[in-house]
């Protein structure tokens, strides 16, 4: 293959479309097409942000023909029908076809929904801004109807609100609704007190099994001191899923729950195109995830790189932005690596710590599994280390700029998490690290702004050259990259 030959990249979550990034602000030398079917990049970590309406639409789920500003890299909105890794060539749904000389599959996982009849047809999942909006119009109704309705069994289904999952994101979607709901049916002028959100997890504890799962004391605290209690239904099978209602097994007992409201966070499954590719059995895990070298490639397709949630290796990574963030960085770096003859690495991932919504205004950061700071510091730390990883200084800058004025005009100015104590020592350091945040924040914006003014003040102290270390990748808290903006050049 030569150097027209494109790479293509299919998939423009975290890994695909941080891999296309390091490549474009790379130079990479050969063309690049990213294929998604959808038209947004979609921030999942703050899909909550979007729903509660504490950040825009705009902001969680920027454009990919906006964040592409490169003219090495094409954008294909359009849906992969099948995959020759033999023939190296992908074919798409409108009867396009492309042929590679390095692949990348980046293509994120779906919802599994182990069998359960209902589960599909019923409930609400919450991947995409589509499922955000979705869901906040149909629990805005349901206030709505219980706001008018006389009859109280009525009332008390459409203000039940099931999570089906105690995972991380069963977890952050109980406490934001379990704050935010109150404030809405306030607004119907309803009885925020008749709310009732509830988790239903098989398991017997919340974050089993999770890499949050030192943070279970602390969500269970955060649960219990919403504006609502969040109810905790644990050792519970999901059986079947009603249109009005869920039943599951319990203590050899079939119970029965009415909800309006279901949102199903139990579970992830292999995309399907994965299942269909013509690899050994053996170079599959249980789940069905490719399993790949250190360096992230194929065994018997080394031009095929895997990463995020379709990808497995000897030790098991957690299904995390972080890390499909820093997956990406070193798929194109590999990739850079072939295309100038030089070594393949090893991909090495740090794990620093993890970031967990617990309610409106109220979040934890657990810094390196050794710091946790809980509360409004927590929610500053989570919310700002988010958002230097949201891609591209122009869309940085617009996404950050909104969330500090609200921050700092303090939209939620009334805490509602009761946070447990906390030592002095322990609480400067977390009003610290919020405050290093948003100074950091600060720093990027005015060089946005005003690049020539900001070199010129801070080039004594060092900083113009740390920030730009920072945007290529070379150091950065969390992975961060950026790229330099180029003119776009966008298919379809």
């Amino acid at each position: 293959m030569n150097n027209t030959t494109p790479t293509v990249i299919l998939g423009g979550g975290f890994a695909g479309l941080f891999t296309a990034l390091h490549l474009c602000s790379g130079h990479y030398p050969r063309p690049i097409i990213l294929i998604d079917q959808a038209e947004r990049f979609v921030f999942k970590p703050l899909l909550y942000e979007l729903l509660s309406g504490e950040m825009t639409d705009i902001q969680v789920q920027p454009r990919y023909d906006e964040l592409l500003n490169c003219d090495g890299i094409t954008f294909v909105q359009d849906s992969v029908r099948h995959i020759d890794l033999q023939q190296r060539q992908v074919k798409l749904a409108s009867g396009l076809s492309y042929s590679y000389s390095n692949l990348v599959l980046a293509l994120g996982s779906t919802s599994s929904y182990f069998g359960i009849k209902g589960v599909q047809e019923y409930t609400f999942g919450f991947r995409t801004g589509d499922d955000a909006q979705a869901l906040k119009r149909h629990l805005r109704e349901c206030l709505q109807r219980a706001s008018q309705t006389n009859d109280p069994e009525q009332r008390r289904s459409l203000l039940t609100v099931a999570v089906i999952g105690a995972g991380p994101s069963g977890i952050e979607m109980a406490a934001t609704l379990a704050d935010l709901l109150p404030k809405w049916y306030l607004q119907f002028g309803g009885n925020p007190e008749e709310i009732k959100i509830v988790i239903v997890n098989r398991g017997k504890q919340i974050l089993q099994g999770d890499v949050n799962s030192g943070l279970r004391q602390t969500a269970l605290q955060a649960l219990q001191q919403r504006t609502v209690p969040v109810e905790l239904v644990l050792g519970a099978s999901v059986k079947t899923i009603y249109c009005d209602r869920l039943e599951y097994q319990q203590d050899d007992q079939l119970k029965t729950r009415s909800a309006a409201t279901m949102i199903w966070t139990a579970g992830n499954g292999v995309h399907p195109l994965l299942q269909n590719l013509s690899i050994p059995e053996q170079g599959r895990d249980s789940a069905g995830r490719l399993r790949v070298t250190p360096t992230l490639q194929l065994p018997d397709f080394l031009e095929v790189f895997v990463g995020g949630d379709c990808a497995v290796l000897d030790q098991p990574l957690p299904a995390t932005a972080q890390v499909a963030y820093q997956q990406g960085a070193a798929i194109a770096h590999n990739l850079q690596a072939i295309a100038k003859g030089n070594q393949l690495k090893p991909a090495t991932v740090s794990m620093r710590g993890t970031l967990m919504k617990l309610g409106l205004g109220e979040g934890v950061a657990n810094l390196f599994d050794r710091f946790m700071i809980i509360g409004r510091s927590g929610h500053l730390i989570r919310q700002g280390t988010y958002l230097e990883l949201l891609p591209t200084p122009v869309h940085n800058f617009k996404a950050t700029v909104g969330w500090l004025t609200d921050e700092l005009f303090r939209r939620y100015s009334q805490p509602i998490l009761k946070s447990q104590p906390q030592t002095p020592v322990l609480q400067w350091a977390g009003n610290a690290a919020a405050a290093l945040v948003m100074i950091s924040s600060g720093l990027l914006f005015w060089r946005t702004v005003q690049q020539t003014q900001f070199e010129q003040a801070l080039q004594p102290t060092g900083l113009p050259a740390l920030l730009n270390q920072i945007q290529q990748g070379e150091s950065a808290p969390l992975g961060k990259s950026k790229v330099k903006s180029q003119k776009s050049k966008v298919g379809s």
